[in-house]
């Protein structure tokens, strides 16, 4: 089992990564009260799991699907906690995907002003990316993650057992932000173009995952609140959170066309170096190509860059922001006025359609 310590100035947290690590849930959850909240899949996987680590615990169940991260359901969290009767040494244990580790981490981050919180990510997509950072939020007005708050876990528990039970298309959820990592980090790209395999591959996706986490850990430790670096990890989604908005698709699959527009339209301004953008976006449409294929829809790509003026991302000039790869192990911001940036996806899109 793999340790990371996230170091922050003002925060240090742990991160565990390897069979097993779930296990440490029993000196965690020993000694004080406790509270759990859980998606409904994974309640109802594993009911074996929750009787031995929270058989002494309230565990709120969370309907699965981010249409469920509302701030109607935090609310029902929140009331839960204090119906439970938690105090400022409790402690709320998040076990499930990127959902749960969201509102149950913002729900730790109010509760009291702030109670100590443990993830257990149970997703590819949370066990590579957003389980780690703490970042916490629910949507608002159709509006991704717009009221939220950086709330540190104290530990962050990642175990891959969890990820066998996945469907194919969440599999492909977790690849989506894992390539996004490849466009940040030389040795994760290498892997992914060099891999002769499908990158479907369960067994060769959880061994970058050690990767992805001290990638993550050590930009989060440099800046935790988004001043800066941290922004990197956005590359691919502006657009992508615009589609996933306007489409219902999964978050990862999103991410892989949120990168596969940026790269084009940064390549077409000059920004990303065309030889390194055509490697990446040929990484990408591999990613998509795996089953199941889902397209968006290509006809109502310019309404869906609507969604993109809201993005929490942009600054107070109107522009469109987007973080994109420039080079193998670089990065950079990329801004364009709103209409250069909807003609731009719609032009694309064109092209797409044609080759989709």
């Amino acid at each position: 089992m793999e340790k990371i310590a996230l170091q922050t100035p003002s925060f240090r947290g742990d991160i565990y990564i390897g069979e097993g690590a779930a296990e440490r849930l029993r000196g965690l959850a020993a000694g004080q009260k406790n509270f759990a909240v859980a998606d409904s899949n994974v309640f109802a996987l594993y009911p074996a799991f929750f009787e031995r680590y929270f058989s002494d615990c309230k565990i709120f169940v969370l309907p699965a699907g981010e249409e469920n991260k509302t701030f109607e359901n935090l609310g029902k969290i929140l009331s839960a906690m204090a119906e439970a009767g938690l105090h400022r040494t409790s402690r709320l244990f998040a076990v499930g995907g990127g959902v749960v580790g969201d509102i149950a981490g913002l729900a730790a981050a109010l509760y009291m002003r702030g109670i100590s919180c443990v993830q257990v990510p149970t997703t590819l997509l949370a066990q590579v990316d957003s389980g780690v950072g703490g970042k916490t939020a629910v949507d608002l007005s159709g509006v991704k993650n717009v009221v939220g708050a950086f709330f540190q876990p104290c530990e962050v528990l990642v175990d891959p057992s969890f990820v066998k039970t996945l469907p194919p298309r969440e599999i492909k959820c977790g690849l989506g932000e894992i390539v996004k990592y490849a466009a940040l980090d030389e040795g994760i790209f290498d892997a992914l173009e060099s891999r002769e395999g499908g990158l479907d591959d369960l067994d060769f996706l959880v061994s970058l995952i050690p990767a992805c986490v001290r990638h993550k850990a050590k930009v989060v430790a440099a800046d935790e609140r988004e001043q800066g670096e941290r922004k990197s990890l956005n590359v691919g989604h502006t657009t992508g959170h615009a589609i996933e908005l306007s489409s219902g698709m999964s978050h990862g699959e999103c991410v892989l066309w949120g990168m596969l527009f940026e790269t084009e339209l940064a390549e077409k301004y000059g920004v990303c170096d065309g030889a390194f953008g055509e490697r990446l976006r040929r990484l990408v449409r591999r990613a998509l190509e795996i089953k199941p294929f889902v397209l968006p829809d290509f006809s109502t790509i310019g309404k869906a860059a609507e969604k993109a003026k809201a993005d929490k991302k942009n600054a107070d000039d109107g522009n469109i922001r987007m973080a994109v790869g420039v080079r193998k192990g670089e990065w950079t911001l990329f801004s364009l006025p709103f209409e250069k940036y909807r003609a731009g996806l719609e032009e694309i899109a064109g092209k797409l359609r044609a080759r989709f």
